[in-house]
């Protein structure tokens, strides 16, 4: 491995865990503890999730695509149950399960390899490079973060203050 491959991993997982990790775990977080657990499990109609659904769902596809996939720790998932679920967390555990995931996808992510990150694993029926499911993971857990927040504001009616 050359110097300028060393660069380019470190500049990737770097970016990774801080958009993914210390930017967006934390938000996710703090509307948490911003909503009551009515409003973490608050649906405006049966076509929408709640907060409480949306972090059941980006725990479900951070287990399943990083740290099953990438590190290796077996996970069994049922995509339908985290949009399914109604009240069967409370908000410290959803917290808790927050913070737990961070830690432990911070560890993996940071142990991917440069020679690693062009590997290609199988996942939902596709071929995927690591480097393509980092960035995957990484806007899709932004775009779900907006979406709490706005539930969030829309329910508080209040700012999240973030910046």
């Amino acid at each position: 491995m050359n110097n300028n491959e060393t660069q380019l991993r470190n500049a990737l997982i770097n970016n990774i865990v801080r958009y993914l990790i210390d930017e967006n775990f934390p938000r996710v977080i703090k509307c948490l503890k911003m909503l009551n657990e009515e409003e973490i499990w608050y649906r405006p109609n049966n076509q929408s999730n709640s907060v409480g659904n949306l972090v059941l769902h980006l725990n479900g596809n951070l287990n399943q695509w990083i740290l099953d996939y990438i590190g290796g720790k077996p996970f069994v998932r049922n995509r339908q149950l985290e949009f399914d679920a109604d009240k069967t967390h409370s908000k410290e555990e959803l917290i808790l399960m927050m913070n737990n995931l961070g830690e432990e996808l911070r560890f993996c992510i940071q142990s991917v390899t440069s020679d690693k990150l062009l590997g290609t694993l199988h996942i939902q029926n596709q071929q995927e490079t690591v480097i393509s499911v980092l960035i995957h993971i990484t806007e899709h857990f932004s775009y779900h973060t907006g979406q709490i927040a706005f539930i969030t504001k829309w329910l508080k009616e209040q700012q999240t203050n973030f910046y």
